[in-house]
């Protein structure tokens, strides 16, 4: 479970972001380019995600992870049920989010560090 104030300490967190109102919703923004939208009373946040992220994530949990309805989810927006999505799995998909909207110079602070992983 996540609470809409870890929710906005995460947000703000990362380098640039702000936050302000989106219609009913309030959204965060880095650069003027929203990254996740939270909706307080349903307790649900909407995050950009790319399709490739978006199918990741909802095949961890559908009833808690899944694709906007009609046009915006086909774009990757992504909605997360904040009583039912794991942290960790949300955390990571907020870094995914901030990093998909980000400028390159701004998302590699952010990006984990590749693997040296060899075979």
């Amino acid at each position: 479970m996540v609470t809409v104030e870890q929710l906005r300490a995460w947000a703000m967190a990362f380098t640039e972001v702000t936050e302000a109102p989106h219609f009913e919703k309030t959204s965060f923004r880095v650069r003027k380019k929203i990254f996740c939208t939270v909706d307080v009373q349903k307790r649900s946040v909407v995050l950009k995600l790319n399709e490739q992220d978006q199918s990741v994530f909802c095949a961890y949990d559908s009833e808690a992870v899944y694709p906007v309805a009609g046009a915006w989810g086909k774009k990757g927006w992504t909605t997360f049920e904040l009583s039912t999505t794991h942290k960790d799995l949300f955390t990571d998909a907020l870094n995914v989010a901030y990093c998909t909207v980000a400028p390159k110079k701004l998302a590699i602070l952010h990006r984990p560090p590749e693997d040296d992983f060899t075979l």
